[in-house]
């Protein structure tokens, strides 16, 4: 089965709000990296707007030609800002407004009702929906209640643990998606997803068909170039899914 590279361009939007202006400018890296290779573009508008603006998101759906996956909390704005572009994904994530980075899938249990209707808004404007997720089983069954296309495995536990143990790393994550596609769910991964652990998450867990990078990425891009790194991450998705002989 293959697996979408999404990449996420926050960190670029970060760079340039460093210094003011427009450089670097999103909207042309993001034309470049789809011209690169990339198959869709993910943004993370905050309410802040620390990286990515909202107005950002309004330009990039005008010149984005592959995926355009937005992710956020489902919050009033949020939502309609996303009604209002109508990307073909939103990834709704349960950030509070002050955190540097997601850091927790959703307690789909407890939030069971408020997903269900903000799953279904969605849906309704024709987009998919995917819900952040951990690995519990438990909140995959609950998740898939909610009427959301797909989930996506928040993968920090796998990637920080990588190192020590790789099989153990993944074993939950295998699990996971398998659940998951036993529950009619599409699988996403993202979080620390890097040239080092892609593969291997990729190998172990088939059900993955769209992976969001952002951080690990970009940073190498600054070693390897824009174009070169895109290649480099799809070649580790081509090999995880069809090994060379």
């Amino acid at each position: 089965m293959h697996c979408k590279l999404s990449v996420n361009i926050n960190k670029i939007a970060t760079l340039r709000n460093a210094r003011g202006g427009n450089l670097p400018d999103v909207i042309k890296a993001a034309a470049d990296l789809e011209l690169f290779g990339a198959e869709g573009i993910t943004v993370h508008p905050r309410p802040d707007e620390r990286h990515i603006r909202y107005d950002d998101v309004r330009r990039l759906k005008e010149v984005v030609r592959t995926e355009f996956n937005i992710e956020g909390y489902p919050s009033e704005s949020f939502l309609q800002l996303v009604e209002g572009v109508n990307p073909q994904q939103v990834t709704l994530v349960p950030d509070a407004p002050d955190v540097l980075t997601s850091n927790a899938g959703w307690d789909a249990v407890k939030h069971g009702q408020f997903l269900g209707d903000t799953v279904a808004r969605l849906k309704e404007k024709g987009m998919r929906v995917s819900l952040f997720m951990d690995t519990d089983l438990r909140q995959i069954d609950a998740a898939a209640a909610t009427g959301a296309h797909r989930i996506e495995l928040y993968t920090e536990r796998y990637a920080a643990h990588y190192a020590q143990d790789a099989t153990v790393a993944v074993s939950d994550y295998a699990t996971a998606g398998r659940h998951a596609g036993a529950c009619g769910l599409g699988v996403n991964a993202g979080h620390d997803l890097s040239l080092e652990n892609l593969r291997f998450l990729l190998e172990a867990v088939p059900e993955i068909v769209e992976v969001s990078i952002g951080h690990a990425l970009i940073s190498d891009a600054l070693y390897y170039g824009l174009q070169n790194t895109v290649q480099m991450y799809k070649h580790e998705i081509r090999l995880a899914r069809f090994p060379e002989k």
